[in-house]
């Protein structure tokens, strides 16, 4: 009995070494693609082991590096389209002041106007988009009540509930603080106020940001986060909306490994629920 209760202790440890011996480059390979969807530029997975795992490591990394240089083409491509197109609306304004009637005048001159406002965004958010910013451990709570307090400063009404304990999150600092900015700006600007809400988690960070305004019909929801896209019945000229920040500050928090949800609230406003993962910390 002795002698078969040692055989099943050596086959059993050597059937879990072997188990973990062939999973091992599995768990790698997740562990990586998640890397893939938050940073584009994570280190390359280590190309050892045996030959199949070369192999698969090799495409792996080789379809990270393609995947950067298109993302990089893009980007790069928008940013000068939209500086070039800053010289023929330049001349469009020039030649626009010499109009007679002042009522054509005026509506080329806002249209024009409009244009130039929905260019400079473009430019920012490639410029950001550019930006190799590394990532770094974030206290989300220091963080947004620094930007709530620089928002209250600049005459915006802006309040904040935070969490008993820090939120640490992993993240690109700038880009989270404009994601954040862009989303209170909205709230602001088409609620009267907003209010922060911070918690906590096993495993996310949640950021509820509520406005006192009309809300967005449930069939909108999706729309919103695409380039350009406004609401006719609240983003108007008069506003001066480029209906870009919306879709930057989704682009930035799914980059995290995060996510943007939207929910007309009971009483009235929209809320904005942005879900971050657990960082160190």
């Amino acid at each position: 009995m002795a002698s078969l209760a040692g055989s099943a202790a050596v086959a059993i440890l050597l059937s879990a070494w072997v188990l973990g011996f062939t999973t091992r480059p599995l768990r790698r390979f997740a562990a990586a693609a998640n890397r893939l969807g938050v940073d584009m530029s994570a280190p390359s997975l280590d190309e050892s082991g045996p030959r199949e795992v070369r192999l698969a490591a090799s495409a792996f990394n080789t379809m990270q590096r393609r995947l950067k240089a298109f993302v990089e083409d893009r980007t790069r491509m928008l940013a000068a389209v939209s500086h070039d197109l800053r010289t023929p609306l330049t001349r469009l304004r020039l030649r626009a002041e010499f109009i007679d009637d002042d009522a054509v005048r005026e509506k080329m001159l806002e249209d024009l106007a409009e244009m130039e406002a929905m260019i400079g965004s473009t430019l920012a958010f490639a410029r950001d988009q550019a930006n190799e910013e590394p990532m770094q451990a974030i206290d989300l709570n220091a963080m947004l009540g620094k930007v709530a307090e620089d928002m209250r400063d600049a005459g915006r009404p802006v309040g904040l509930t935070p969490a008993p304990q820090p939120l640490p999150v992993m993240g690109r600092r700038m880009g989270l603080r404009r994601a954040f900015c862009n989303l209170l700006d909205n709230a602001v600007k088409y609620g009267g106020t907003a209010e922060l809400g911070l918690s906590r988690g096993a495993e996310t960070v949640t950021v509820t940001i509520d406005d006192h305004g009309p809300g967005i019909p449930e069939a909108e929801f999706d729309n919103v986060f695409r380039p350009f896209y406004r609401l006719e019945a609240s983003r108007s000229r008069d506003t001066g909306g480029t209906g870009l920040g919306l879709s930057v500050a989704n682009d930035i928090i799914r980059g995290h490994g995060g996510e943007i949800r939207l929910s007309n609230r009971p009483g009235g406003g929209l809320r904005v629920t942005v879900t971050l993962p657990v960082g160190e910390g």
